[in-house]
């Protein structure tokens, strides 16, 4: 028999306005829909643990010039994440869904929910040396509803579904008429069939990947507006079961979460970037009225992904905040003997990620613990208060010192 899945218990408690704490976190293992060989991630967690698979000569395994894991090690790893149980939805391919989730069965008595990626627009095609990222996005899919529920053209559909019975579909808008209007009727395709064979899923809603025209202060709105213009066509039947979008800072996300208590809003992670970015984002989404946390290259490039979702959990449960997270955090590598990417220092500096596919991290601010600590509120790059990020009480310090230096 089933275990009743967390994912369904929080939903339940957050849209009936109870459990204030609740928040879903997904591991987002479906990057193989996206990068092929760099899909896996980085050897280096394995290789820390020791696991030599038998299955796999020493010749091969050692081969340095191939850096990333095969598939067989990533599987290991999905199942050792589900196996933790601090996750509600592990988000997979088609493919690795139905290795995991049809074949060998590992959510049945899991309270952990198997999702599969819907779609797969081009601008997620990041595939070595291509372009396809920089191109507006056209509508694709590889995977059918079918295939994800039950592996095959056609499921019975009176027999219980084996497979995953909830996707991600993902949109990206360009404010462009013609783009984005072959991007809302493939959507209002799949919704239609999802409706009719009870499938559930959620949508992830991209930032424009070419110049839109929209000055980067207002995409908050832009995106908000097109979620809420485009969903209020569609009844509950064939609404998302939540959302996944880029965080655009406390104002976009507060005027989003407060608009519809039925909808329930997360956020995407985005590139693999410092541990404090991680941590930062998470928890300032959480703050500012985000419900869901969906994490896919900064949990798969952590130097141990075990311990990295198990800080993020301590935070969205509100026992420790980002920065003693970070501290905790080398701590368990310290112990383990894992050699992190970053010196401590450089980890708690928070970098601004690009949220596509095919982007790559540049620097926005430094707010290590240390400058913190020696000022007392948060400072951006160029040593100045980020009033942004600042609470009341640090408001009031800072306030206090000012007057203090200026009138003694």
């Amino acid at each position: 028999m089933s275990l009743t899945k967390s994912l369904d218990t929080k939903l339940a408690a957050i849209k009936a306005g109870r459990g204030a704490r609740d928040f879903i976190m997904a591991d987002a293992k479906d990057a193989d829909m996206a990068f092929g060989v760099r899909a896996p991630g980085p050897r280096s967690y394995l290789a820390a643990r020791g696991a030599h698979p038998a299955r796999f000569s020493p010749e091969v395994w050692n081969r340095e010039e191939f850096g990333y894991r095969n598939l067989p090690e990533f599987l290991d790893i999905i199942r050792e994440v589900t196996s933790q149980g601090l996750i509600d939805i592990m988000l997979m391919s088609a493919y690795v869904n139905e290795q995991l989730t049809i074949k060998e069965g590992l959510f049945r008595d899991s309270p952990v929910t198997p999702a599969a990626r819907a779609n797969d627009t081009t601008d997620v095609w990041a595939v070595r040396h291509g372009c396809y990222t920089k191109e507006p996005v056209q509508p694709f899919r590889s995977a059918t509803i079918d295939h994800i529920q039950c592996g095959k053209i056609e499921c019975e559909r009176d027999a219980q579904i084996p497979g995953a019975n909830l996707g991600l579909y993902s949109v990206t808008f360009l404010n462009d008429l013609e783009h984005d209007r072959a991007t809302l009727l493939a959507f209002k395709e799949f919704r239609e069939e999802a409706e009719r064979k009870k499938f559930r899923y959620f949508l992830e809603v991209f930032d424009p990947n070419t110049a839109s025209g929209i000055a980067p202060a207002k995409l908050g709105e832009f995106i908000n507006d097109q979620i809420l213009r485009n969903l209020a066509g569609v009844t509950e039947a064939g609404r998302p079961v939540f959302l996944k979008i880029v965080y655009h800072g406390p104002r976009a996300m507060e005027e989003l979460a407060q608009y519809d208590p039925n909808m329930v809003v997360g956020i995407m992670g985005g590139g693999a970037g410092t541990t404090y970015d991680a941590f930062k984002l998470i928890h300032d989404a959480q703050k500012y009225g985000a419900r869901v946390a969906l994490f896919g290259r900064k949990i798969n490039h952590a130097e141990h992904q075990l311990a990295f979702i198990e800080m993020l959990r301590l935070i969205t449960d509100g026992r420790i905040s980002p920065e003693e997270a970070v501290r905790a955090y080398h701590g368990v590598l310290q112990g383990k003997n894992i050699k992190p990417k970053l010196p401590l220092e450089k980890d708690l500096e928070l970098t601004d990620l690009s949220m596509s596919y095919g982007g790559t991290a540049t620097s926005r601010a430094t707010v290590s613990t240390a400058a913190s600590t020696a000022s007392g509120w948060p400072v951006s790059s160029n040593g100045g208060p980020d009033f942004d990020r600042m609470t009341k009480e640090q408001r009031r310090a800072y306030d206090k010192d000012r007057l203090t230096r200026k009138f003694g």
